[in-house]
């Protein structure tokens, strides 16, 4: 009997903090959260109603009174008034600078006629009499009539005394006005660029404004830049944005690495409060500079914080402007298979030198031919290097092929895709989806085919492509429908995913997909304190409810480094001793926003 007892002790003592056997040993918590409906994403223990937290990590999850066990007198205490936890969202596609840049643009997202987009640019005009630039982001090609695409004209007609710039949605075409065009000398006899073109009046010859793909590098190139001081505080308000939209953590997809000294300087000066993944471009073949370079950037920047170990090659364009590389032509425009911005062989070798290195690998790949040779060059090095667990991923996957779906799954790729992209709105129902044609668009975003092959599956925003907002995006997972909730029933139905799935893919996905999941992605014993308070409980509302959900704290690290308003002005619950309760330091000003 004596020994039996001794054996329970000694596990008692000996286990890891995770559970409330006896008084805690050691020393105490720095917070604990009580009063919570955590959703912790670790399927063997899904529910819990508080945490602990000590030196940046969870070190308990359970019961109010198993975490009572970890407070003393010194512990902050974040009274969760029964809202919902969640681990921190990742957002596992994002371009923070540009995002950065469209919080002080026009953003033209709003716009449904041309009227609207004639307004939106002359009403920003009049209100920045000082900038030498009009810039912004965000039109559809489905305003702009048959071909979807604008004209200077319509430009010139509201601001014709300064150069305009003006990036499509998708961030792959873009209009500049006349002014732009001269400022950037582009005339009828401009050639082409490299991997763009540059739309003419095919009457005239004369450009019509729209710049298509490195086209518009151009003219982007000719406009000022800011200082590197205005670059750095401008990126610090979009990470502390982030943080507002629930994100701990964010997967750069390309040219923030080339700014990667932004990053650190506010890092260096305290004001980084979300983490960092990001990917380098390079272009096929591959040169010994580069390869320098990336191993250089991958051993200076290998944290939690900030991590550097991944490239991105960018293999096609969008579907709406005819640039997406596809098997069979478009149903619209009977010529054209889209562009290759690689040639195959040369691409097929860059990933396997850089597989070798052991380099993750991201490749934006959007029509089916594209998804196909991504998928062939990494099924090749995995054969030739057999490295078992490489995680390269495709960005996008719009329209893959039937046969290509499974092969995530099998490959072990990890499908990284956006979900507001697949809004059945006008621009995806009458211009994507016309591009595409009847058959193909049965295969749009598959979410549910790929995750039903066993494939990893990560969600992002592309911001500022689509607005940053998760919460939207989850609603679309779980409908394909428009907030105004058509097509009823939703669009390719069988591609809704379900509530688990969604969280899933932003959190342990997510996790996943930037080699993180030993220390982030769900909420458990030992992993990194990263969690968010969210205003509605997702699992007891309606679907198209979900995109009204609001981030009351983020939390990263064991810091609060975003409140809501609304949750300040909240008065502290009352100290219950020996319950849940010993500190009444809830959610006061007493810690910094981080920012």
């Amino acid at each position: 009997m004596k020994k039996h007892v001794l054996v329970i002790i000694m596990l008692c003592i000996g286990i890891l903090e995770t559970t409330a056997c006896g008084r805690r040993q050691g020393a105490p918590a720095d917070t604990v959260m009580v009063n919570a409906r955590i959703y912790t994403v670790n399927a063997k223990d899904p529910r819990a109603e508080a945490m602990a937290v000590r030196a940046g990590k969870i070190i308990a999850v359970g019961s109010n009174k198993e975490i009572a066990a970890y407070q003393d007198a010194s512990t902050e205490v974040i009274d969760a008034k029964e809202h919902m936890v969640l681990p921190g969202f990742i957002d596992a596609h994002v371009h923070m600078l540009a995002g950065a840049a469209q919080l002080t643009q026009v953003s033209l997202n709003e716009a449904k006629t041309i009227d609207d987009f004639q307004k939106l640019i002359k009403d920003y005009a009049a209100a920045h009499p000082g900038e030498e630039w009009i810039q912004g982001m965000g039109w559809y090609y489905s305003i702009f009539g048959h071909d979807g695409l604008p004209d200077k004209k319509l430009v010139d007609e509201v601001v014709s005394e300064r150069p305009v710039y003006l990036l499509a949605y998708d961030g792959h075409s873009s209009l500049a006005n006349s002014k732009a065009l001269q400022a950037a000398g582009i005339t009828r006899s401009t050639p082409d660029p490299p991997d763009g073109i540059i739309v003419r009046d095919p009457a005239t010859g004369e450009p019509t404004g729209v710049l298509k793909e490195a086209a518009g590098q151009l003219v982007a190139k000719v406009i000022p830049q800011l200082s590197r001081e205005e670059q750095r505080d401008r990126l610090a308000k979009a990470i502390h944005y982030a943080g507002s939209m629930g994100f701990t953590r964010l997967i750069s997809a390309g040219a923030d690495a080339d700014r990667i000294e932004l990053y650190d300087e506010i890092r260096r000066s305290g004001r980084l409060t979300a983490r960092f993944s990001m990917a380098r471009f390079v272009n096929a073949p591959l040169t010994p500079d580069t390869i320098r370079i990336l191993e250089e950037s991958r051993k200076k920047y290998n944290d939690d914080w900030i991590d550097l170990g991944s490239v991105k090659f960018l293999l096609d364009g969008v579907i709406e402007a005819h640039t997406a590389a596809m098997l069979d032509p478009y149903e619209n425009d009977p010529d054209n298979r889209g562009l290759l911005y690689f040639d195959p062989d040369d691409y097929k070798d860059s990933v396997l030198q850089l597989d070798r290195l052991d380099f993750q690998i991201s490749t934006h790949a959007i029509g089916d031919r594209a998804i196909r040779l991504a998928l062939d060059a990494y099924e090749a090095a995995g054969k030739i290097n057999g490295h078992a667990d490489a995680r390269h991923r495709i960005e996008h996957i719009e329209n893959p092929s039937a046969p290509d779906i499974p092969r995530f799954g099998k490959l072990g790729v990890i499908a990284s895709m956006q979900p507001l992209h697949a809004t059945p709105n006008e621009n995806i129902l009458n211009v994507w989806a016309a591009s595409v044609g009847p058959q193909r668009v049965q295969r749009s975003w598959p979410w549910q085919d790929i995750l039903t092959g066993n494939a990893r599956i990560c969600f992002g925003s592309d911001w500022p492509v689509a607005t940053l907002n998760p919460w939207q995006a989850v609603q679309v997972l779980l409908t394909r429908e428009t907030p105004e909730g058509t097509p009823a029933g939703g669009w390719i139905p069988e591609q809704r995913l379900t509530l688990e799935q969604a969280i899933q893919g932003y959190t342990m996905g997510g996790a996943i997909g930037a080699k993180r999941e030993k220390t982030e992605g769900s909420i458990e014993a030992g992993k990194l304190a990263d969690v968010i308070v969210i205003s509605q409980d997702l699992f007891r509302i309606a679907p198209r409810q979900i995109g009204e959900t609001k981030v009351l704290m983020t939390m990263v690290g064991g810091k609060v480094v975003y409140r809501d308003p609304s949750w300040k002005k909240e008065q502290p619950a009352d100290s219950v001793r020996n319950g849940t309760l010993q500190s009444s330091a809830i959610l006061t000003d007493s810690r910094e926003d981080g920012f």
